[in-house]
């Protein structure tokens, strides 16, 4: 008899990138951790004998299953290389494909131009959100947010990315790959690409941020 799949706080995470709907192997155990995740992040447990989608609808990823996931643009400068390049493993375990922008080396770069390229992917529908990694985070931010349709947010804790997402619809996170270390960068990755815009009060404030890029304030 084969082993039970266990279903984890990972396997939750992936769907609330991908969709709402995490589809169960059969005879499939869930975590209790994985299940007060999936209430926190609005994911749905569904059987696989129960899950039917609706004519015109994509069928829900299931444990396991392979399926093309949002694009996200990754970024860095000389400084942020190293961490860029665990991230893009982070991102991959998570079902995302990665827009590598560079750059690819830790040979001497300007931020500002990897910055800006990972906002315009952004900008221009090419990439669901993007990662930009430089030495502090600061200069990429301030160069990804010139870019008109980004609101780009450094993130140095768990905390931070949370709000980035629920509060402001952040939709460029940036990192400081010399200030905080690789666990805790892909953390905070994890927790960005895992919380939804809130809504509510919050949109009518975005939406002033939005304006700004058209010069109206």
């Amino acid at each position: 008899m084969s082993p039970r799949r266990a279903v984890t706080e990972r396997d939750v995470r992936a769907a609330a990138l991908t969709g709402r709907t995490l589809v169960l192997p059969k005879d499939a155990v869930i975590t209790p951790a994985a299940r007060d995740l999936a209430r926190q992040l609005g994911v749905s447990l569904t059987s696989a004998d129960r899950a039917v989608p609706s004519p015109g609808a994509s069928v829900p990823r299931s444990v396991g299953a392979r399926a093309a996931g949002p694009v996200v643009a990754l970024g860095a400068d000389h400084g942020g290389f190293p961490m860029k390049e665990e991230l893009k493993k982070t991102l991959t375990e998570l079902g995302c494909d990665v827009l590598d922008l560079g750059t690819h080396s830790s040979a001497a770069v300007d931020y500002p131009d990897f910055a800006v390229a990972v906002a315009r992917a952004v900008a221009e529908g090419k990439a669901r959100c993007g990662i930009m990694v430089d030495g502090a985070g600061i200069g990429s931010s301030m160069a990804a947010n010139k870019v008109p349709g980004v609101r780009a947010a450094l993130c140095y804790d768990l905390t931070t990315a949370q709000n980035a997402r629920e509060h402001n619809d952040a939709n460029v996170l940036t990192l400081g790959g010399t200030l905080i270390g690789t666990r805790l960068a892909s953390d905070i990755v994890r927790a960005f690409l895992a919380t939804p815009f809130g809504g509510g009060r919050h949109a009518p404030r975005v939406a002033k941020i939005n304006r700004l890029d058209e010069g109206r304030g």
